[in-house]
């Protein structure tokens, strides 16, 4: 078993590409807007208090949604344990741990840094999964935890959220508005939604590929933490088998965080949606997993790592 989460070069230079794409794409969208707009003030000054509202809040923000609770050791002495051994193991601090009162078994990491991380796994998760493979699920979302994913994402979805209320502002303005308004200022309103949905559309397929690979990422990291490449196979498999059997509309809430979720709240299997997802199929996670366990020599279970 390894000491540390082992460091990944590949989603180094891959988080570093799309961060360096989404920067060049957010100057050109600041600036595209200060020559629409003609105040810089205005549009660099909204921007900013609003990077750093969903900087520092996002945890927050996400805790209050999947109604997370923080849990001291005496509550959940075993939780505890199991992120004590895997922090001791990974060399890295231990986050703050919360419990969300959910029936739909799934966790999520969140915090801006590893000194104010979060790993909230639900009640549902804790009700369904064994011991071995609920280690498989802390030590992926302590692996987000230690390569600053959901730093990263954070910013790299900030654009995005900007694009996405500048359109829904001048959209509404447009409507109700419209009428109060000249030619000039209707034109501007067009350009400003046509930018705002372009740079919305480009930031959310870059977006979206980056958490795909991070998720492959996070799997691979747990599972040479572990040595337990089939426990998480296991999990994986057991938790998107009890999410499709949730209904639609209880996973409709959850479905805004999908990006930060062990597996998405989606209830199937996407097909030319897997563009569009925040996750790779559960196929490509067991076929990886499968290699690391033939890599690893670990010995096979009757039931880990196989869907049913």
């Amino acid at each position: 078993m390894r000491s540390r989460f082992r460091s990944d070069r590949r989603l180094a230079v891959r988080m570093t590409v799309t961060l360096f794409l989404l920067g060049l794409l957010y100057v050109a969208f600041v600036v595209a807007l200060i020559v629409l707009l003609k105040s810089w003030l205005l549009v660099v000054g909204l921007i900013a208090v609003m990077f750093v509202a969903q900087f520092w809040f996002s945890d927050r923000i996400a805790m209050f949604a999947m109604r997370g609770k923080v849990v001291q050791r005496e509550e959940y002495p075993e939780l505890h344990a199991v992120v004590d051994r895997l922090c001791a193991i990974a060399d890295m601090p231990k986050p703050v741990i919360a419990v969300s009162t959910m029936d739909m078994p799934n966790a999520f990491a969140t915090g801006r840094n590893a000194d104010n991380a979060v790993v909230c796994v639900t009640t549902g998760l804790l009700r369904r999964l064994e011991p071995d493979e609920l280690e498989g699920v802390l030590a992926h979302e302590l692996s987000h935890v230690a390569h600053k994913d959901v730093a990263v994402i954070t910013i790299a979805s900030f654009l995005g959220v900007i694009a996405g209320l500048v359109v829904r502002f001048a959209f509404y303005s447009q409507v109700f508005g419209g009428g109060r308004r000249d030619q000039n200022t209707a034109v501007i309103f067009a350009a400003v939604m046509g930018v705002s949905a372009a740079v919305y559309a480009i930031s959310f397929l870059l977006i979206r590929a980056l958490s795909r690979y991070r998720e492959l990422a996070a799997d691979r990291a747990a599972a040479h933490l572990t040595g337990r490449p089939s426990a998480l196979a296991s999990a994986l498999t057991k938790v998107s088998g009890e999410i499709a059997r949730i209904p639609t509309k209880d996973l409709r809430t959850a479905q805004a965080f999908n990006a930060f979720y062990f597996t998405p709240a989606t209830g199937k299997e996407p097909g030319i949606e897997r563009y569009f997802s925040t996750h790779p199929s559960l196929e490509q996670r067991l076929e990886q997993l499968g290699r690391i366990s033939t890599e690893l020599g670990e010995a096979a279970t009757p039931d880990h790592g196989k869907a049913g």
